[in-house]
C-alpha cells in the first residue's frame, strides 16, 4: 500500500513539447504561393500570408531584382497585402523565402497546376 500512496498520477500533456517549440514561432500560419493563369501563356504568381513584421515592398524589391520580373503589392480586404509577380515563380519564391530566413520550409504551401 505504501507504493500506491507514493505514486500519485499527474496530468500528462503529450503535446506539451510541440506547443513549447512552436509557441512564439507562429508556425500555424502558412505562406501560400499560388500561380494564376492570365491570357494565353501569361501567368501571375501570388504570395500571401507573410507576417506583418516584414516589409512587403522590400521583399518585393529583392524578388524583382533576383528573378528579373515585374511585380506589385496589392491590398486585399480579406487577405491583407499580397505580393504579385509576373510569370510562374513558385519554386523561385519558395527557395528565396527559405534562404532569406523569412519562413521555414514547413510553413510554405505551393498551389497550382
Amino acid at each position: 500500500m505504501s507504493d500506491l500512496d507514493t505514486q500519485i498520477p499527474t496530468a500528462f500533456d503529450p503535446f506539451a513539447e510541440a506547443n513549447a517549440d512552436n509557441a512564439g514561432a507562429g508556425s500555424k500560419e502558412y505562406v501560400h504561393i499560388r500561380v494564376q493563369q492570365r491570357n494565353g501563356r501569361k501567368s501571375l504568381t501570388t504570395v500571401q500570408g507573410l507576417k506583418k513584421a516584414f516589409s512587403k515592398t522590400k521583399i518585393l524589391k529583392d524578388l524583382k531584382k533576383e528573378f528579373c520580373c515585374n511585380g506589385t503589392v496589392v491590398e486585399d480586404p480579406e487577405l491583407g497585402q499580397v505580393i504579385q509577380l509576373q510569370g510562374d515563380q513558385r519554386k523561385n519564391v519558395s527557395t528565396f523565402l527559405i534562404q532569406a530566413g523569412i519562413v521555414k520550409k514547413e510553413q510554405i504551401k505551393i498551389h497550382g497546376f
